[in-house]
């Protein structure tokens, strides 16, 4: 009996969540030439998006962006701060004017050692001006441990995902407050988010009512990564998240949620496989096969997507 209402709470999940979801299809054929492409933030206005590209076992991970010119996506540039380091994470905020990104970088540009991986931004005054120079947040932000993956709500609480030595599972989410001009020490989600589990790749809502998140391996889910939403009650507490549900999630890896909330558009990254064995007339042929499409490979995915409040 248990077994049964466990599947129908699955299903009723399943399809309240597909319900409001469109078809699922690639951002765009231009990012079909990389391998590996993930971590995804689009302006406003969508005339530019941020993302992150990186070789197959993620040895050498870069930040690029594409431009939007007559309705066409141009094609993507590479960010010029990028180095002989790892760059990774994009986050646009502060009406497109402030890029937050991940990176294990060195504080002192004359050392060549890696370090643990902080949270750094780049700014400028608006679109049409160049971007400063890599700014690392500093403390409380970040810390000797690996911080990742910045998205801020629109009043500066910034959201991050920490390997916690003091956290309720592997990998958890925090938060850390704007308050008075500066952040306060980051402080750990509650159990309705966290687990013992992997929690990671939050993305934060403007008004900061909802986040959209990853959980590894949770039970009840579909396998790999899934994305689940948490919504703020009248109280302000975060409700017990919820999986988004088929066709959003898979059996393969689901993260990286980014969130228009003007058009109602979800991008997210994703490894599902729909590749078939089929006969092949010449190399291009299979070549555009194997590029193109859901083929196991780390691409972004888009859909219409509806958020109740």
């Amino acid at each position: 009996m248990k077994n049964i209402f466990t599947s129908l709470f699955i299903f009723c999940t399943v399809f309240i969540s597909a319900q409001d979801s469109g078809e699922i299809t690639l951002f765009d054929q231009k990012l079909n030439q990389f391998l590996n492409v993930r971590d995804f933030s689009i302006s406003e206005d969508g005339s530019e998006a941020f993302f992150t590209i990186q070789s197959p076992n993620q040895d050498i991970s870069q930040i690029a962006y594409i431009k939007k010119s007559n309705n066409t996506w141009l094609e993507p540039q590479l960010m010029s701060f990028n180095g002989a380091y790892s760059y990774l994470e994009p986050f646009l905020a502060q009406n497109g004017n402030r890029l937050y990104f991940v990176s294990d970088q060195p504080l002192d540009k004359t050392k060549t050692d890696k370090k643990d991986f902080d949270i750094w931004f780049i700014e400028r005054k608006n679109k049409n001006s160049s971007w400063s120079e890599p700014i690392n947040m500093g403390k409380p932000v970040n810390s000797d441990l690996n911080e990742f993956y910045p998205t801020l709500s629109d009043n500066g609480n910034l959201y991050s995902t920490m390997e916690p030595p003091k956290g309720i599972g592997k990998d958890d989410l925090y938060f850390s407050k704007w308050e008075n001009g500066k952040y306060t020490e980051p402080q750990l989600l509650d159990e309705n988010i966290n687990s013992s589990g992997y929690e990671f790749n939050a993305f934060i809502s403007k008004k900061e009512d909802f986040i959209l998140f990853t959980k590894y391996n949770e039970k009840g889910g579909f396998g790999s990564g899934d994305l689940y939403i948490s919504k703020k009650d009248t109280t302000g507490k975060w409700q017990k998240a919820q999986n988004l549900g088929i066709p959003i999630n898979t059996k393969y890896m689901e993260y990286c949620p980014f969130y228009d909330e003007k058009n109602e558009i979800l991008y997210f990254t994703s490894k599902r496989n729909n590749l078939n064995p089929r006969k092949f007339n010449t190399i291009s042929d299979f070549q555009q096969y194997i590029n193109e499409g859901e083929n196991g490979l780390s691409k972004i995915y888009k859909t219409s997507f509806k958020i109740k409040k």
